[in-house]
């Protein structure tokens, strides 16, 4: 059986460049834990969100992803969001905040060096639902920014959630307005091009669930790369997974690279 990564271990092996709030909601002040390009940059960036079913889980998770694309000239960020078992609020609240940190990083795109018209989003399970919501749900707060487009470049999606309905996961926790939440059901023409990698034994969030959204997008126009693991099961990307976790590496760096997203001129997707 595979070890769970210690992910509070990477906050001393991965250690961001600085933290940034980028909200403060209820009380509650929100970081970005942005790691800096160490090679010359090539003018995107890239946000992510840990998983945690919504409920617990910290950006740590995605300290070595972010290490790794600041390495390629990335700028790269992983996010805090508030959650219901630290701050007794819903996913809706989490998404929320996740629409307002693509849009903080946009509204500072000149400042952290980059265009941000190049701004892909990616996550794991709950984060990979938050991420594809950014892209497809219009839901938003009254205050919310919206002359700044939260709809990224691009989306890596690593497990994630994508039907929160009874066929999918979380529909007992989100309850009657589950269907507003769910990506799937919400795919459109136009939507940004996604990259979703998921095990086959993931019982958790079913592959079944990434096929029709895949399937979905394809028939929508869009573009979106599926990448199925035999046998693996939910959590498989992280870090401390020895050859899952480069093997994502290796490919979402190629789905970036298609999109001139990394070391390259921008694609004009999400601006």
């Amino acid at each position: 059986m595979t070890t769970v990564p210690d992910f509070a271990m990477f906050a001393q092996e991965f250690r961001p460049d600085r933290l940034v709030a980028y909200r403060s909601v209820g009380g509650v002040t929100l970081h970005l834990h942005l790691f800096l390009p160490t090679t010359p940059a090539g003018r995107s960036a890239v946000l992510w969100f840990h998983g945690g079913g919504w409920t617990g889980g910290t950006p740590t998770q995605f300290y070595p992803q972010c290490r790794a694309l600041a390495g390629r000239g990335m700028l790269a960020a992983s996010a805090e969001y508030r959650l219901a078992a630290s701050h007794g609020i819903t996913p809706f609240d989490g998404l929320a905040d996740a629409k307002a940190a693509v849009r903080w990083l946009r509204q500072h795109a000149a400042d952290l060096d980059f265009d941000p018209a190049c701004l892909t989003v990616g996550g794991g399970s709950a984060g990979g639902h938050l991420a594809a919501a950014t892209a497809l749900l219009d839901l938003e707060e009254p205050d919310a920014d919206t002359p700044v487009s939260c709809v990224p470049a691009a989306l890596l999606l690593c497990n994630p959630v994508l039907d929160t309905t009874e066929s999918g996961y979380g529909a007992a926790f989100i309850g009657p307005r589950c269907r507003e939440l769910s990506p799937v059901h919400h795919v459109r023409p136009g939507a940004p091009p996604a990259v979703v990698f998921h095990g086959t034994a993931d019982t958790t969030v079913p592959l079944a669930n990434a096929q029709r959204f895949a399937l979905a997008m394809r028939q929508a126009g869009n573009r979106c790369d599926l990448h199925a693991y035999p046998g693996h099961t939910h959590g498989f990307f992280n870090y401390g997974r020895n050859e899952t976790y480069a093997d994502v590496l290796t490919h979402s760096l190629a789905f970036l690279r298609s999109l001139s997203l990394v070391q390259g001129a921008c694609a004009e997707e999400g601006s």
